[in-house]
């Protein structure tokens, strides 16, 4: 099967940066879409940031220009840099994939375990 990792969450001061990692393993075949969302408690999970294939990615208005989407398909590696971070990007950021697997070239839709962001002073 495909796993998803998440890391470079922690806890920031308002107007610093983190860079979050995914690493996509297993039974890849290839990946086709690759997102980063976010969850805060008692709120639905929101789309941050996303990219198909070597297209330029899309970002949520709250972010744009603050955050950059960047992908590394030879490593199967998704990362986000962020950038002027404010106490309202904290949250649970969870990278998510679409990916053909070589067990059934059918395409899966894959979730990290998430990796917590705190911005606080």
């Amino acid at each position: 099967q495909v796993q998803l990792v998440e890391s470079g969450g922690g806890l920031v001061q308002p107007g610093g940066s983190l860079r979050l990692s995914c690493v996509a393993s297993g039974s890849i075949f290839s990946i086709n879409y690759m997102a980063w969302y976010r969850q805060t408690p008692g709120r639905q999970r929101e789309l941050v940031a996303s990219v198909i294939g070597h297209d330029s990615p899309n970002y949520e208005d709250s972010v744009k220009g603050r955050f950059v989407l960047s992908t590394d398909y030879n490593k199967n590696m998704m990362f986000l840099q962020m950038d002027d971070l404010k106490s309202e990007d904290t949250a649970v950021y969870y990278c998510n994939a679409k990916i053909y697997t070589t067990a059934s070239l059918a395409e899966g839709n894959f979730w990290g375990q998430g990796t917590q962001v705190t911005v606080s002073a």
